[in-house]
């Protein structure tokens, strides 16, 4: 004889008991199962980069620290100056061996026309201790322009006293006009120095 099937088929009722006996979930499981919020991530990033530079600022050694060295001489160098080469000749001979702020002084009162520039050539004869010379106001006014900017040079570099050692002036580049004419300028370098004076020829042409 055949089997016969006796189990009766599982209603709605069974169904709900299957449900109701399958075992509840933990509040830690629900928790891991949810998923993370981006505002979290973002702190932990944040704190990770912190470890990182953390550590980055105590592995990175100090560097040494580069001793300046203190200079001795400063210079103003300057090219094609609108300055004629003969009159700049004179100033740089008339400035020589003089500390700044006396060359500006003594240039200052040139420029009105109390004191001569002694200049070699037929020009008239001054009052003092000159023989012929010269009133360059627009040439003595650049140099008291060169003169100050040498002056900042010797304070920035903390120069004691600075003593003008070198003027020099030079020819410049010819500069034609209309008509054949030519125009002047000169290339000029004075230079100051802390060192005592020596055997120091003036200007050179």
């Amino acid at each position: 004889m055949a089997k016969v099937n006796t189990e009766k088929p599982a209603g709605k009722n069974a169904k709900g008991k299957e449900k109701a006996g399958t075992p509840k979930k933990n509040k830690e499981e629900i928790n891991a199962s949810a998923p993370v919020k981006k505002e979290e991530i973002k702190t932990e990033e944040k704190k990770s980069d912190e470890g990182k530079k953390e550590e980055k600022n105590k592995t990175e050694t100090k560097k040494p620290e580069v001793k300046k060295t203190k200079k001795t001489k400063v210079s103003v160098n300057v090219k094609n100056l609108k300055v004629s080469t003969k009159t700049s000749i004179a100033i740089c001979k008339f400035i020589m061996k003089k500390k700044i702020d006396e060359a500006i002084k003594n240039l200052e009162e040139v420029v009105k026309l109390r004191k001569a520039v002694p200049m070699k050539g037929e020009y008239a004869h001054r009052k003092g201790k000159i023989m012929s010379g010269k009133y360059p106001v627009e040439s003595a006014k650049k140099f008291i322009i060169l003169l100050k900017s040498l002056k900042g040079n010797a304070n920035n570099h903390s120069l004691e006293e600075p003593v003008i050692t070198e003027a020099v002036s030079n020819k410049g580049s010819m500069v034609y006009a209309s008509g054949g004419r030519t125009k002047k300028r000169t290339h000029i370098i004075i230079t100051a120095s802390e060192k005592k004076l020596g055997k120091t020829s003036g200007c050179e042409k």
